[in-house]
């Protein structure tokens, strides 16, 4: 029998309830250590960043750095540079991981299942053949290939050649 650890998961399933007033999407971006914050790209009104907590491996974010709730709440700069970095995204992935296809989306609204719902965030989501086993299905449990820190790595060195 083999064996699957995801030793970085219990940080994830041992926390506490997080505050409502948390932001960590405004806290993130003031970092200078954009490794340890999983920042791979910083825009001029937006910035992509690995999600800590994966739907799949190399699952990224896209967020402005002004906190807005709503797509509505952008101005058009914003609006543009948040498609244009949601495009940079998925082309980063392809190129680095090449995924079969991609999930992205908004969720808006805790009931819409925004897990942060002050500040607007998009999920691209890469997606494999067959990706969807019975891991997620009837464990509950995510089978991730590389560690976050390797794969930001990888992605980081992507992203630098696309600049």
């Amino acid at each position: 029998m083999e064996h699957l650890h995801a030793y970085w998961r219990m940080e994830y399933v041992a926390q506490e309830k997080a505050p409502k007033d948390r932001r960590p999407f405004v806290d993130l971006p003031k970092s200078d250590d954009d490794k340890a914050s999983l920042i791979v790209s910083r825009e001029p009104l937006t910035f992509i960043l690995m999600n800590r907590y994966p739907y799949n491996a190399g699952h990224l974010l896209v967020l402005p750095y002004r906190e807005v709730a709503d797509i509505e709440d952008l101005s058009q700069e914003e609006r543009s540079c948040f498609l244009e970095s949601t495009i940079k995204a998925k082309r980063l992935l392809n190129e680095a991981i090449k995924p079969d296809g991609f999930n992205i989306g908004v969720n808006l609204g805790e009931a819409g299942g925004a897990g942060i719902p002050k500040h607007l965030h998009l999920h691209v989501v890469p997606r494999w053949n067959g990706d969807t086993n019975f891991m997620p299905v009837v464990g509950s449990t995510r089978v991730l290939p590389q560690s976050l820190e390797a794969m930001w790595g990888r992605l980081k060195s992507v992203c630098e050649k696309l600049d």
